[in-house]
């Protein structure tokens, strides 16, 4: 084994053999005749970075699903704008407690929101605080809830550590707090908290008061060509089977009633935050303000949560003809009495298309529930029309859910008025899959067995 090191470069491990001779020689010319910016040396540096990966993949056992697993294609030190999603341990709503009306106006008083404890207060003092240690990082938003927090970071300059030590760092602090407030041990008064705005934003310009609440930055908000942002690469979704507003993979626990009435009544003092944390990598200019509208949006999605229990968390092991399924959504749809398997052929004519669609979308006003895993371009379109005008459907999904799953956006919204229902007999898997034929034809044939089952 042969290790050659060309500093600040990366060690490179090389075996020989007959067929990796001929980039040892290209290494050599580079080191002798070349400097390291040199177009031999750049393809040496890449061609071995990918025979490393292949390598290291081809050692690897058995990847475990995780949603707190980084991207090994991305480089975490570069700068990149990222949504972080930080757990307590065992989901103990420590930070504060939900309060609210979900169907009250967004700006208004009686808009859900977080009522923040002490510690949940202190916790988000020291994420807005995260500057003063890394003045590379600007700190855009942090949303906190009763056992999480969502916080949206932006690495302006190319860190000296990697951002898990950010997060790591950020952690201890926070364990520090929890500590010495537990130490202090405050009587209960019985008085509320005072509501906080627990959405706090920052500018480059401004100064972050840890104890005030920040305006926060409006859902228009994106990030302009001429922005930092502009020169950064494309990235990629770290650890995830979707892209946003697939939020990061937290919901709210059963557990998450109310806090504990003070940091001591577990005991002993427990850990504060669960091991590893989510990262989702900005990928193009406007996806900023679609981070902040969910940040913004999380206390009414968790109350909406708590309101419709049944629609909005994942359940397993329901038994429907041979198929066995995992989904989100309202079940009572698979009761209707009538339900209509979508089946659109792509060798139908433009004109037979059009009649066939109109054909579903007329028996879904007339209270017909449209059942279809959406493949064909003609089942698509009949699907999305029959969503957006407010009809039930049921969809069959390649993808399953785990116990933290929940649907994103627009869907979201629709489990909640009890008009969807997202099924499927597969288990859940982070990494992006093809739909085989063989997969087709077996959710066309669930299709059909959920329109027949009584």
């Amino acid at each position: 084994m042969l290790y050659v090191h060309r500093s600040p470069f990366t060690c490179v491990s090389l075996v020989f053999s007959p067929s990796r001779l001929f980039f040892v020689v290209l290494l050599v010319f580079s080191l002798c005749f070349s400097s390291p910016s040199s177009f031999f040396f750049r393809t040496f540096a890449v061609t071995m970075k990918e025979h490393r990966i292949i390598w290291k993949k081809q050692h690897l056992t058995e990847k475990r699903e995780s949603m707190k697993r980084r991207d090994d294609h991305h480089d975490y030190f570069e700068r990149r704008m990222y949504m972080i999603t930080i757990e307590v341990e065992g989901r103990y709503p420590l930070f504060g407690r939900l309060e609210g009306d979900a169907s009250a106006p967004p700006l208004s008083s009686e808009a859900p929101h977080i009522v923040l404890s002490e510690l949940g207060r202190a916790v988000r003092a020291e994420w807005m605080g995260i500057s003063r240690y890394y003045p590379q990082i600007e700190v855009k938003a942090v949303q906190m809830m009763p056992d999480h927090l969502h916080g949206i970071l932006f690495v302006r300059e190319r860190l000296p550590v990697h951002l898990g030590q950010v997060i790591s760092g950020f952690k201890a602090g926070c364990r520090k707090i929890q500590r010495r407030l537990a130490a202090a041990e405050p009587q209960p008064t019985g008085k509320a908290l005072p509501p906080v705005s627990p959405l706090a934003s920052v500018s480059p310009s401004s100064s972050v008061s840890p104890s005030s609440p920040l305006a926060s930055v409006s859902p228009s908000s994106s990030v302009s060509p001429s922005s930092p942002l502009a020169s950064a690469p494309p990235s990629s979704l770290s650890s995830s089977s979707s892209a946003l507003p697939s939020s990061p993979q937290v919901s709210s626990s059963p557990q998450a009633s109310a806090p504990p009435s003070s940091l001591s009544s577990v005991s002993p003092l427990p850990s504060l935050f669960a091991r590893g944390y989510n990262d989702l990598i900005l990928r193009s200019f406007d996806e900023l303000g679609t981070w902040m509208n969910y940040l913004r949006d999380n206390p009414r999605r968790l109350m909406m949560k708590r309101t419709h229990p049944d629609w909005l968390r994942p359940f397993f092991g329901l038994q429907i003809g041979e198929y066995t399924f995992n989904g989100i959504g309202n079940r009572a749809l698979l009761d209707a009495p009538l339900r209509m398997a979508v089946r659109l052929s792509r060798r139908l004519s433009a004109d037979e298309q059009e009649r066939t669609v109109r054909m579903y979308l007329e028996a879904a006003k007339k209270g017909a529930v449209l059942v279809s895993p959406a493949i064909s371009p003609g089942e698509k379109r009949t699907m999305r029309e029959a969503f957006n005008a407010g009809y039930p459907t049921i969809v069959i999904l390649e993808n399953g859910f785990t116990p933290f799953s929940k649907p994103s956006g627009e869907r979201f919204y629709a489990c909640a008025q009890g008009r969807l229902l997202m099924l499927s007999a597969w288990e859940h898997h982070n990494d992006k899959r093809l739909i085989t034929a063989n997969q087709c034809q077996q959710m066309n044939l669930m299709a059909l067995t959920l329109c027949q089952h009584r």
